[in-house]
């Protein structure tokens, strides 16, 4: 896969580039990944990328030219249209299944804006507005490394398990189950005894337990929407069981 994001901050993508899974995959060539300083697509000795408004009111609007520049010598270089991403509070709010959806995509480019935002007229080349959630930031970067990184882990190598990938939360649309590791007993809190006891199929039991109990006490919304399959109805059928059984 391919990344690009136009920014007049690239520097701040250091933090991803130089760190974590995504700097293994780009050393191994899974990911390939450009960060384009905006200013250097302007054409006035200033480098200006932002101006006031027409019709007036506060704060500053991203010029269209540049991000059209960008794009016209994206097409002439590579021959073929990115997926152009823009990370903005008016978006659909980004999710596991939109990052899996986009790790299947050879070539993505974020733009990120910045100030009051970016001139309308560049929306002509966004193929999706995305949102990290109901609150502003001051700019695209951040939510675009964000999505970057959740939907590097959807693609085959960047994770080396593809099983803890699905296993993470919000996967299916349930939570993830507790973790644990040495010490057994730290501080009076001890490690549940299920997962010392080698017996793999009380193990699984026992994180799928937990898994629904914490998705139902923390995230009704979702395992409202959540599909059961057989073995978690049978887990459900003994979560009851216990809880009649305690009761009496």
């Amino acid at each position: 896969m391919e990344i690009d994001v136009v920014t007049i901050f690239p520097e701040m993508f250091d933090a991803i580039v130089k760190y974590g899974v995504i700097s293994k995959a780009i050393k191994n060539n899974i990911i390939s990944f450009n960060a384009h300083n905006l200013r250097n697509y302007t054409k006035d000795k200033h480098k200006v990328t932002d101006l006031y408004a027409y019709g007036g009111g506060p704060g500053m609007v991203m010029k269209p030219e540049p991000f059209f520049e960008f794009y016209d010598n994206y097409l002439e270089k590579k021959g073929k249209k990115p997926y152009v991403i823009m990370p903005s509070p008016q978006g659909k709010q980004f999710n596991s299944k939109d990052a899996e959806r986009l790790a299947s995509i050879e070539n993505i480019v974020f733009f990120c804006g910045r100030y009051e935002g970016i001139d309308e007229r560049v929306m002509s080349l966004v193929d999706e507005e995305l949102s990290i959630g109901d609150f502003v930031v001051t700019g695209g970067e951040l939510p675009s490394m964000l999505m970057i990184d959740a939907i590097s882990r959807f693609i085959p190598g960047v994770v080396g398990d593809i099983e803890s990938v699905k296993n993470d939360s919000f996967y299916n649309q349930l939570l993830d189950y507790p973790h644990f590791t040495k010490p057994r007993s730290y501080r009076g809190m001890d490690v549940p005894k299920v997962l010392l006891s080698g017996n793999h199929k009380k193990i699984e039991e026992y994180r799928k337990k937990e898994s629904i109990l914490r998705t139902i006490l923390k995230r009704p919304d979702l395992f409202i929407k959540h599909d059961l399959d057989e073995f978690e109805k049978k887990v459900i059928v003994n979560i009851i069981r216990e809880l009649i059984l305690n009761e009496k």
